[in-house]
């Protein structure tokens, strides 16, 4: 699949480190370049029913954070109710996942918006069934790459390793943000400082944690102009 500029796919050195919070925060920042924009997470995991319809509270951040709206089976193709690791409960919830199918997908969210970002699930490599992983999704996308640093103890291996996986799948690392997970976390400028001197791309932005009400607001600490 051809790549077109300002569509990324986003990864995290772990679960629960922010991804879906800075995918939303890298919807608005090019929703303030007067840009239409969309947000997909193909694989989510952990779902309730509302009003007759399932809603996961990832995907329903990045529908808030995208300025086109697409239809819920296109955005989140594989929405399963248990929160859990994908490839078990695919198995438990009887669901074929199919990277050629998210493909699909993608390709028709690019006939809607001028920016897509996809958001993977977990880390790099977390398994979707017992023969394809994250990596297999991102290489039938063939998207640069966007990592998302959870700041807390741990990171730098973390980061680098995944680094490192990227790479080695063919893919481009097109940068990095820091997103303060640890709020106490010792030595953090020498941490982030680290991650600038030996990640392969550049440092987007450092976001700090927000509260509730300027969570929408952290699109402000990401530099858009870094990524190449």
């Amino acid at each position: 699949m051809n790549q077109r500029t300002n569509d990324y796919f986003i990864t995290g050195t772990d679960t629960e480190i922010g991804k879906t919070f800075v995918t939303a925060a890298l919807l608005r920042a090019y929703a303030q370049q007067a840009l239409r924009t969309l947000g997909m997470k193909p694989v989510a995991a952990g779902a309730e029913m509302v009003d007759g319809v399932w809603h996961n509270e990832d995907v329903d951040q990045l529908i808030a954070a995208s300025s086109v709206k697409a239809p819920q089976a296109i955005v989140a193709p594989y929405l399963m109710r248990t929160a859990a690791a994908p490839h078990i409960v695919a198995q438990l919830e009887e669901v074929q996942i199919d990277v050629q199918q998210i493909a699909t997908c993608y390709q028709q969210t690019r006939d809607l918006a001028d920016v897509v970002i996809v958001e993977g699930v977990g880390g790099y490599v977390v398994p979707l069934n017992e023969t394809i992983s994250t990596v297999d999704m991102a290489q039938a996308l063939n998207l640069p790459v966007i990592l998302v640093v959870g700041m807390r103890l741990g990171c730098i291996n973390h980061a680098l390793l995944t680094a490192r996986a990227i790479a080695a799948s063919g893919l481009h690392l097109a940068g990095w943000v820091a997103n303060t997970v640890d709020i106490e976390m010792k030595f953090f400028e020498e941490n982030v400082q680290a991650l600038k001197q030996r990640l392969p791309a550049p440092c987007l932005g450092v976001i700090p944690r927000l509260p509730a009400s300027q969570m929408d607001t952290a699109y402000r600490y990401l530099d858009l102009n870094l990524l190449k």
